[in-house]
């Protein structure tokens, strides 16, 4: 894949999947590749957020809807097998969806944590391996794989979420690797958005453990909710430039860049700046 293109003419005719369509960072990828001529195939587990995405595009694609939890594969080799035969081929898959927990370690339950870590670790695993192969046989073109900031820098109350990211990180990290080797005209992207403004927060489960690092739940997601200030219609058009630059990796938002500079700058010792600055906005509450 050449680092020369440039024009969103790239997209045109081609076909794209995305998960976590029904709002959002996935919402905002299908609005925009359907302005640029690209078919679409959606999925999320939330089929009145799927039909409200197809209601947003007014452009004459190709448009598929589909119910899938990206936790179960089967579900996922289904949707892949229904776009084949709805679209005849796939050149992108978008691993966007994904869900939050707030908990700390100690109080986090097994079952907390599979949860978690089957949508957004298992389920960008599920559709990579599933799509794969199939954008390979379509003449080429992207796994697109959403981590976050925070799998970049890990935070307090966030072990699960920061397990997770990650591990969808050094997941697709390898994987652009293996694909540069192959030269099998199949590329790889990471994503890395910091605070979008989504409603990842209020769909968050908050444990009451998080009490212990001095946290009120409710004021947490309130914080959280100030934190997502970044347009997702900012952040898809960013995520598809860099798909056409063929970056190994982006980082989406300011808050994004200063954390990447700071884990740069300070490698173990950014910890004890979060735990500071965690202290400190409780104090200030």
């Amino acid at each position: 894949l050449s680092k020369g293109r440039t024009s969103m003419r790239y997209f045109e005719g081609k076909v794209a999947a995305i998960t976590g369509a029904g709002s959002g960072i996935g919402q905002q990828l299908a609005m925009l590749l359907a302005q640029h001529g690209c078919h679409l195939a959606l999925s999320d587990v939330n089929l009145t957020g799927l039909e409200k995405t197809q209601a947003m595009i007014q452009q004459h694609v190709h448009i598929t809807l589909h119910v899938v939890d990206v936790a179960k594969r089967q579900e996922v080799e289904d949707w892949a097998k229904e776009v084949i035969k709805h679209h005849h081929k796939v050149n992108f898959i978008f691993n966007n969806a994904g869900v939050a927990l707030g908990s700390t370690v100690e109080g986090m339950s097994y079952e907390e944590l599979e949860w978690i870590m089957n949508i957004n670790f298992w389920g960008v695993v599920y559709g990579t391996k599933t799509f794969l192969p199939l954008i390979e046989q379509s003449g080429g073109g992207h796994v697109v794989n959403i981590s976050s900031v925070f799998g970049l820098t890990a935070q307090p109350s966030q072990a699960g979420y920061n397990a997770s990211k990650f591990a969808v990180r050094g997941f697709t990290e390898a994987l652009r690797q293996e694909l540069d080797i192959q030269q099998n005209g199949v590329s790889a992207l990471c994503v890395h958005p910091g605070g979008i403004r989504t409603n990842i927060a209020n769909a968050a489960r908050m444990n009451k453990n998080l009490a212990s690092l001095g946290i009120d739940v409710e004021d947490s997601t309130r914080s959280f909710n100030d934190f997502l200030r970044y347009s997702p219609a900012k952040a898809a058009d960013e995520i598809l430039q860099a798909v056409i630059k063929n970056k190994r990796r982006v980082l989406i938002g300011n808050d994004a860049r200063a954390l990447d500079a700071l884990q740069r700058l300070m490698p173990s010792a950014y910890q004890r700046v979060m735990q500071m600055a965690s202290q400190i906005r409780q104090r200030l509450k």
